[in-house]
């Protein structure tokens, strides 16, 4: 186990340039002048508890009144005990001091709820049993009498409300301002949570764990590709492993030349650099038919293959090639990396073994998937990181699933071709053998895909000096967007922040005759939508936040707006209490980020420096047009379109859909779940009734009933488009 580093000082001053993707590296300039404008000061509400923060519009939600002191009963939290609005025993212990000089027991409300209640004038009572979204809401679904506020997934909420149990918060917007505001400004995010398109209904409170950036990112071992690539001459080293058989064959060209956009190294603007495998020749293709080479001879040919194919672009600093800011790798260069670095142990851990791709948790279904997600960008499969099933809005308007798209399974079948070839690692292959958790700590693994912040908080915490572990640029791949019959080599990922699956509904049994609650409740929601409860959501109360002498906050320039400013108490405790994890540290500790909208300004300060470098970099590439990405609208070419995380089907359709059950089962990305894309992946095709992809996809759409289910669906995406025009 090596020794643990000292903890990083977090950046609250001026930072590196960056885009205007939120939670991605933006510049930051602290301001501590307290002028109009910055958040802060104290909270007001009007007589009777109301919300008397303004919306957008300046408008006030003054219709909603309610009796002071109005107790609401909370079924509602994130997914386990930790994540309610009360503090568990375990992590209240025998009391636990916050940096807000108060102590917590077991079973009083998290300081931002104690917050709410104040600003608000109502009374929360916990009814939150700790369970996921799906399984609150099945607890309490026959007992809503019993709840004000439920959890629950988007579809069991819309279904409910659909049945009758649950308020049409839509029949109350023009009393909530705020949330009136958000909606009319992000008409996609509307479509998103109607479950009625003849009536508008809404039954739920969209959840949003940041919004409108970039989600998922490749993550690297950044000091070993620059150990295996830069430099003057040949790699030596004295040891090296012998390569596997060659299995993977390229996915890219093996002739001609293929030109693609990069950012410049300094960052300022856009590029085009060649692909030319007429000079560099195809590296995949090279090395299989060189055979079963060491670690050593390996390295060269990559090293050389950089050299001729892009014309001594990256010099000695052939890394950038993978991890610059002008990088421009694609599927077959990373085979040809992840060869290098399997074969190359002795010379980057020590050891005789490393691990090349990995996934966070190789016993959790849950993060496995990550894998076939990132095969999507890899092979530039879409809707693999649907918001909603595997289902994605084609150039040609219409609903696509990718259970039923032969180019999903082809690029499952590549990365079974990886796993034979020892470059996908035993942890994640044979989920008895090792646990990936360790790897990083222990110099065991090269790369996986997943949350920046989370996983690079491990530079401060598992690696030591001169040790990397950074976001990427996303890869080059062909995508067939519709604008052209080839199809275009281009940088595209659809892991964006939209509207979450989960949410809050109001009981229609709860509430009952009780106008007070049912009033709080809308109030509520409305609240989380002002100025200032998206701050108390995602911060927790002022006590955790800078302030200036008059008791304005402290703020930086976060994407154009100003931000508060972290504490600095709050930054040690988050250290101390939930090691630099600013999610694990808002939902144990505070209260915040349960639900509504999750800000990235307090998740961007307690990102590690490392993290902030890579991601800034992604930023700038988005900002710039390099990487694209779906968008939260409708766009003129529609395969650019958001697929919504819920479409307005009727509860007939979502019986006759939970019917089909194979397809649901079979394709689970749950902890405890199953899938076939991941058993792909890792032990190719073993069902005598799916041999390849073509006969794959006549399973899933026959007898597993995909044309069904995409049939409702597009029926009920063709409703969606015809309300979204009476929403413009």
């Amino acid at each position: 186990m090596k020794k643990l580093k000292s903890r990083i000082a977090l950046l609250l001053v001026p930072m590196m340039a960056a885009g205007a993707i939120s939670g991605c590296a933006p510049r930051i300039q602290v301001m501590e002048d307290g002028s109009p404008g910055t958040p802060g000061g104290a909270s007001s509400r009007q007589p009777g508890g109301q919300n008397a923060s303004s919306g957008g519009d300046g408008a006030q939600a003054a219709s909603l009144d309610y009796a002071e002191g109005t107790t609401l009963r909370m079924a509602t939290g994130y997914n386990s005990v930790k994540t309610g609005l009360t503090f568990d025993a375990e992590t209240a212990g025998n009391g636990i001091t916050l940096a807000d000089g108060n102590i917590y027991n077991a079973g009083d409300l998290k300081p931002t709820w104690v917050e709410v209640e104040k600003i608000l004038g109502v009374s929360f009572e916990d009814k939150y049993q700790g369970n996921s979204a799906s399984n609150e809401f099945d607890y309490w679904k026959e007992r809503l009498n019993e709840v004000d506020m439920v959890s629950g997934t988007a579809l069991k909420l819309t279904e409910s409300g659909e049945a009758g149990s649950l308020v049409n918060i839509g029949e109350y917007l023009d009393s909530m301002p705020n949330f009136k505001a958000y909606l009319d400004e992000n008409p996609i995010v509307h479509l998103s949570i109607t479950g009625n398109t003849s009536t508008g209904a809404i039954y739920f409170s969209p959840y949003f764990d940041g919004v409108d950036d970039i989600e998922r990112m490749p993550l690297m071992r950044t000091d070993w590709v620059e150990k295996l690539l830069n430099g003057e001459g040949e790699f030596i080293a004295e040891a090296s492993n012998t390569l596997a058989a060659p299995v993977y064959q390229p996915y890219m060209p093996t002739s001609g030349t293929v030109e693609v956009d990069v950012v410049s190294a300094d960052g300022s603007k856009v590029e085009s650099v060649t692909k030319d495998y007429g000079a560099g020749g195809n590296i995949v293709a090279d090395m299989n038919a060189a055979g079963k080479v060491d670690g050593v001879t390996a390295v060269n040919m990559l090293r050389d293959y950089i050299d001729k194919a892009y014309g001594g672009y990256y010099g000695t600093n052939r890394a950038d090639l993978y991890i610059g800011q002008n990088a421009a790798w694609d599927a077959d260069e990373l085979v040809a990396l992840l060869r290098c670095v399997v074969a190359n142990p002795q010379t980057l851990n020590g050891t005789d073994s490393v691990q090349g791709l990995f996934s966070r948790e190789d016993d959790n279904n849950q993060r496995r998937v990550d894998l076939f997600r990132f095969a999507g960008i890899l092979f530039g499969a879409r809707g693999l990181e649907s918001r909603q099933d595997y289902l994605y809005v084609g150039a040609d308007g219409a609903m696509h699933d990718a259970r039923m798209e032969e180019d999903t399974y082809l690029a499952m079948e590549r990365m079974n071709a990886m796993a034979k070839e020892g470059l996908i690692s035993k942890a994640f292959l044979d989920m008895s053998s090792e646990n990936s958790g360790t790897y990083l700590e222990n110099d065991l693994g090269f790369m996986h895909y997943d949350y920046n912040q989370t996983q690079t908080i491990y530079n401060a915490t598992k690696l030591q000096e001169g040790e990397k572990y950074m976001a990427v640029m996303v890869p080059v791949a062909l995508w067939h967007d519709g604008s052209s019959d080839e199809g275009v080599y281009m940088r595209f990922t659809e892991s964006w922040r939209s509207v979450k699956t989960d949410g809050w509904g109001i009981s229609k049994a709860g509430v009952g005759d009780d106008q007070n609650k049912l009033f709080a409740a809308l109030a509520l929601i409305d609240f989380a939508y002002s100025d200032q409860g998206r701050i108390l959501m995602s911060y927790g109360p002022d006590a955790f936040i800078k302030t200036n002498a008059d008791g304005s906050y402290v703020t930086f320039s976060f994407n154009g707006n100003e931000m508060p400013v972290v504490a600095d108490a709050t930054i040690e405790e988050l250290w101390d209490k939930a090691s630099g994890n600013y999610t694990n540290y808002a939902r144990f500790y505070l209260g915040s980020t349960l639900s509504f909208i999750k800000n990235q300004a307090f998740e961007y300060q307690c990102t590690h420096e490392v993290g902030q470098e890579g991601a800034g970099r992604i930023s700038n590439a988005i900002a710039l047009g390099v990487i694209h990405h779906p968008e939260l609208a409708v766009t003129d070419n529609p395969w650019y379109t958001i697929a919504p995380s819920v479409l307005p089907t009727t509860s007939v359709e979502n019986s006759t859909v939970s019917g089909y059950t194979e397809l649901a089962n079979k394709f689970n990305q749950n902890k405890g779940g199953e899938n076939i894309l991941v058993n792909i992946i890792v032990s190719g095709y073993t069902d005598p009734t799916m041999r390849d992809a073509k006969s794959t996809v006549e399973t899933v759409t026959g007898a597993w009933s995909g044309k069904q289910y995409l049939a409702i669906k597009q029926d009920a995406w063709n409703r969606g488009m015809s309300y979204y025009e009476t929403l413009k």
